[in-house]
């Protein structure tokens, strides 16, 4: 995997558009770094758990629905649930704002081979993976859980064996998760106050 890392490449530049948006073009080595991820563990089975967790993460719904859930079972805590799920929903909307502003496109080399459809061809930030750490830090605290090591790791793995996401999307995704659910955190403390 270091050799992978070792070859230089072109820089990828940003480029400033007019409309005051930015396209971050991928580096060769996330591409490099991609391709191995694919053709290291990119078997069918990994393939299809991938799916399924790409299901679940679009557009945080399944996390917004475990959070309601929550909400319902665990009436006593029911505002701590739904201001966690309203978390989970924030972290994804930021997650959309920033590809929209940052505009990358999607993986689209020959050495990639993308095995799931998307909402949109923006990459940058990885929208699961924001959500999917804001849930995990949110709930997980909620249920007395270290669910982040659990969680953040598989659903980041799972975006770039399906092939729609560099490595440094789901890194961004996970710092713009848990940035958001420290906030949200900070918020509910005041708000219990």
């Amino acid at each position: 995997m270091a050799e992978l890392l070792d070859r230089p490449g072109p820089p990828a530049a940003p480029i400033f558009e007019p409309d005051g948006t930015i396209e971050v073009p991928p580096a060769t080595a996330e591409l490099r770094v991609l391709s191995a991820v694919q053709q290291t563990i990119g078997t069918p089975p990994v393939v299809r758990v991938a799916r399924g967790m790409s299901l679940f993460g679009e557009h945080a719904a399944g996390w917004l629905v475990f959070g309601a859930v929550a909400a319902l079972v665990d009436r006593g805590r029911r505002r701590e649930w739904l201001t966690a799920a309203a978390g989970v929903a924030v972290a994804h909307g930021a997650s959309v704002g920033v590809k929209r502003v940052v505009r990358r496109p999607r993986p689209e080399d020959p050495r990639v081979k993308v095995l799931v459809g998307t909402p949109s061809r923006l990459s940058f930030p990885s929208a699961h993976a924001t959500s999917t750490t804001a849930a995990a830090v949110l709930y997980g605290r909620l249920l007395r859980k270290p669910l982040v090591a659990a969680l953040v790791p598989p659903m980041a793995l799972s975006r770039m064996v399906l092939g729609v996401h560099y490595p440094s999307d789901v890194v961004a995704g996970s710092l713009l998760g848990a940035a958001v659910a420290a906030l949200a955190r900070r918020a509910s403390r005041k708000g219990n106050r």
